[in-house]
């Protein structure tokens, strides 16, 4: 199965050539979402032709279209149902009838850690195991779950897929989703310069080194000793850590992935929230292990096969 793929992301659109779980041909976009998403398909469109060109291979040897969008969607329309900021008009948008039109494929759309999971666990880091949680760890922090051999979505869809917004802090920071002390708020990039300046304080240096302040810049300082570094640094493990945790405990999986932009920084990360884990999370039965993904940006895209195989087995059932 050939499908066209696009994982839709806050600053970068990834889009690709998928077969047998390989990202044939990839590129990446720069976007702005707040624009939206109408104005981004006819690029889209014309970026999946010209791959499929130098691969030589013709549109209509494609089965499909799956997107990965950083929200929630109704999975049995394909509408996306809510958006924080990201895309504001893709509710107003019916993706599958644009394929459709455009390409006469079918078109699956999932949210993206619940995508980013899929890849990994049929062909990265999770293969073998068939209960699994997933935290990615970026702009904001999302979460997906595979139980017993299926990605949980429930009967909304949503199950999984908002553990960014567990409450890890409950007379914490406000979150952009209006609850309070989430996961996401506490410890994410896209509030890290406010975390920074209310731990550490306006004045500090941190504070203003880069404009805006990035986990690659806590985490470098961090290794050099860097004492108000050091301080940010560890209340974002102790919040990730905390995460981890909860998910243990709803969702009772062998194995935590850990995925996102923040994980070039793996090797300060993992060992801290698998030490946590065993420490705090209830597992009579043993050892929950806590690992990096290995498919890095591309793990959602190489999901784009599944879902959509998943997508007409339900359609033909």
């Amino acid at each position: 199965m050939t499908v066209l793929a696009c994982d839709l992301g806050g600053t970068r659109i990834k889009i690709g050539i998928v077969q047998a779980s390989q990202v044939l041909a990839h590129a990446v976009l720069p976007v702005d979402s707040k624009l939206g998403l109408a104005r981004c398909l006819p690029t889209l469109k014309a970026e999946w032709l010209r791959l499929l060109s130098e691969l030589s291979v013709p549109a209509d040897a494609c089965q499909g279209i799956a997107v990965a969008f950083p929200s929630l969607m109704e999975t049995t329309t394909g509408r996306v149902v809510l958006e924080h900021g990201k895309y504001p008009d893709a509710p107003t948008l019916n993706l599958r009838q644009w394929a459709a039109d455009e390409f006469g494929l079918p078109l699956a759309i999932e949210n993206d850690a619940r995508m980013a999971l899929i890849g990994e666990w049929r062909a990265g880091s999770g293969r073998g195991v068939d209960d699994l949680v997933m935290i990615t760890l970026g702009t904001g922090v999302g979460t997906a779950t595979v139980i017993e051999g299926r990605p949980l979505r429930g009967c909304h869809g949503q199950a999984g897929v908002l553990g960014g917004h567990f409450s890890v802090r409950y007379a914490g920071r406000r979150c952009t989703c209006g609850n309070v002390g989430c996961a996401e708020a506490e410890a994410s990039t896209n509030a890290l310069s406010s975390i920074a300046a209310g731990l550490l304080g306006t004045g500090n240096p941190l504070v203003t080194v880069g404009s805006p302040l990035d986990y690659a810049t806590v985490f470098r300082q961090a290794a050099l000793g860097e004492q108000q570094a050091l301080k940010l640094r560890d209340h974002s493990l102790q919040v990730w850590s905390a995460l981890a945790v909860n998910l243990v405990h709803a969702y009772d999986p062998e194995l935590i992935i850990l995925g996102g932009g923040i994980l070039g920084s793996a090797d300060a990360i993992v060992p801290v929230i698998q030490q946590y884990v065993a420490r705090y999370a209830i597992t009579p039965w043993g050892r929950v292990r806590v690992v990096a993904g290995v498919l890095g940006d591309q793990a959602a895209l190489v999901a784009a096969e599944w879902l959509l195989q998943d997508q007409l087995q339900k359609e033909h059932d």
